[in-house]
């Protein structure tokens, strides 16, 4: 997520909708009937009945979440019932609606816990990240603090300034702390490894090779056992 600024967009055709503006607080229904209005590159996030407007985002946010997609979309292509989004928006709840940078998710036909809603997801993905190339303080706190109440299973945020990874498991209230070779291991997608100072170096091909060592992981085959036996389960129901 970008920085907060304190101007208001205009929106693409006259509207006799209010405006969104920054520090504005409402529900999730309100806050989307308003940003409908809104032209689509404008980001606008409700996060805990608080509207937040972002600034455009810059060159290094760019380079980093492009850096950060390219494992995430690496293990999508390896792992069946995983999708991968970026810049989509999420309907959390009654008071939140963000727009994470990098969102991955268990379809719901493989036990996931979020859903299609016309053009947005619905529900609690398991996995989302953001780049923070300005916005630490309000992706550390605001963000991560209703991430959690959202049911949110882990929270990755790249810190471009500080040059720094927190990558947060929610159901144990702990960090994934990197092992002696400075590789993170997601404890909800088995297999996801990333080696943090490569990522923070944007050394592709070293995160490449750590990241096939996780997919040729004993835990990545018996996770996507657990996928395919839950999709089974789940065409077996339709079917009844």
């Amino acid at each position: 997520m970008s920085t907060v600024i304190e101007r208001r967009p205009k929106t693409s055709s006259p509207s006799l909708l209010p405006s969104l503006n920054n520090g504005d607080h409402m529900t999730q229904v309100e806050f989307h009937r308003r940003y409908l209005a809104y032209p689509k590159h404008v980001k606008i996030e409700l996060i805990g009945g608080i509207v937040y407007m972002a600034s455009p985002v810059s060159r290094a946010h760019g380079l980093y979440q492009e850096e950060l997609n390219f494992p995430l979309g690496m293990y999508r292509r390896a792992t069946p019932g995983v999708e991968l989004v970026s810049d989509t928006t999420m309907i959390l709840g009654k008071e939140s609606e963000p727009r994470p940078d990098l969102t991955l998710r268990l379809l719901h036909e493989f036990g996931g816990r979020s859903w299609p809603k016309d053009k947005y997801v619905e529900g609690s993905p398991e996995w989302l990240g953001e780049v923070a190339s300005s916005s630490r303080a309000i992706d550390l706190h605001e963000k991560k603090m209703e991430y959690r109440r959202a049911g949110i299973l882990e929270y990755l945020v790249l810190c471009v300034e500080e040059q720094e990874l927190h990558w947060f498991h929610f159901e144990s209230g702990e960090l994934i702390k990197p092992n002696r070779q400075g590789i993170y291991r997601s404890r909800v997608f088995p297999g996801l490894w990333i080696h943090g100072s490569a990522l923070l170096a944007r050394e592709s091909a070293r995160n490449t090779d750590v990241l096939q060592q996780g997919l040729a992981s004993r835990e990545h085959a018996a996770f996507v056992n657990r996928l395919n036996a839950a999709f089974r389960k789940h065409e077996q129901e339709e079917r009844k």
